[in-house]
């Protein structure tokens, strides 16, 4: 159950991050936040200045990271060398100090089952419907066929009962994901450790675990302002449990710029 709601007005958010800088986390989501939802996930990119809004607080705050579903070598070539942590994947992957990507080792064995859902995907699913493998998880997206969406969902469904995949709903799409405890949550605990304020900025389904991470945290004595990003499809269960809104990634950007200017 989430804690009396503490609900800042966007000053106060930016206060209690900049209390204590060297102490504080900032932890944002990339497409919905960072970057507009595009039909094409391959084409999607950052806002312009959002890579340098995140190198500036990289270098004031005690960590900034983002954590999102795509692959982190994805991330890396979007937003690396800039001092930010890069985690892909839900926590499967991450970046290292040298740029290389790291797996978490229990994922590994899993990349033949992905694959193969992945062929049997663009075989069976109609037209319309596409088929994003990531190496370690595979998204269905049907926003260019939105008529499929209880199709597609029940295809993830006999595919996950079949090969011990786990389903996911997300944003016009359905995520086949690995069956292992590893979200944004595990992530952002993880990453906390030590820290007095903890910010966490997304838009969907998946940034639910986040802001469970941080209703632990907030219970173990941390600042922590859940920050939700508004949009026609983000999901109701997310706006409500938000301790602020904005109105899509420009607001979002903005808030950064101003984290940045406060922290100058």
């Amino acid at each position: 159950m989430r804690p009396e709601p503490f609900r800042p007005a966007p000053e106060d958010l930016l206060a209690g991050l900049a209390a204590e800088p060297g102490r504080a986390g900032l932890f944002c989501d990339f497409d919905g936040t960072l970057a507009p939802i595009v039909e094409d996930p391959a084409a999607s990119s950052p806002l312009p200045g959002a890579p340098d809004v995140l190198e500036v607080l990289a270098a004031s705050l005690g960590r900034v990271a983002v954590v999102s579903g795509r692959p982190a070598r994805f991330l890396a070539a979007h937003l690396g060398g800039r001092g930010v942590e890069l985690w892909g994947l839900y926590g499967l992957e991450r970046v290292d100090a040298g740029g290389a990507v790291v797996t978490d080792p229990e994922a590994e064995g899993w990349r033949p089952v992905l694959d193969a859902a992945a062929e049997a995907a663009a075989a069976e699913l109609p037209a319309g419907v596409m088929v994003e493998p990531k190496g370690l998880s595979l998204t269905l997206h049907y926003r260019r066929a939105p008529e499929a969406q209880a199709r597609v969902g029940a295809w993830a469904r006999r595919q996950a009962a079949a090969t011990g995949l786990a389903v996911h709903p997300a944003r016009m799409s359905w995520e086949l994901r690995l069956p292992l405890e590893r979200d944004k949550g595990t992530v952002v605990r993880a990453a906390s450790v030590g820290l007095g304020a903890v910010a966490f900025v997304g838009d969907d389904v998946g940034d639910l675990g986040a802001f469970d991470a941080l209703d632990d945290l907030a219970a173990a004595g941390c600042h922590t302002v859940a920050v939700a990003v508004a949009s026609a499809e983000a999901p109701t269960a997310l706006l409500e449990r938000a301790d602020l809104v904005v109105a899509g990634p420009p607001a979002a950007l903005e808030l950064l710029r101003s984290l940045a200017q406060r922290l100058a």
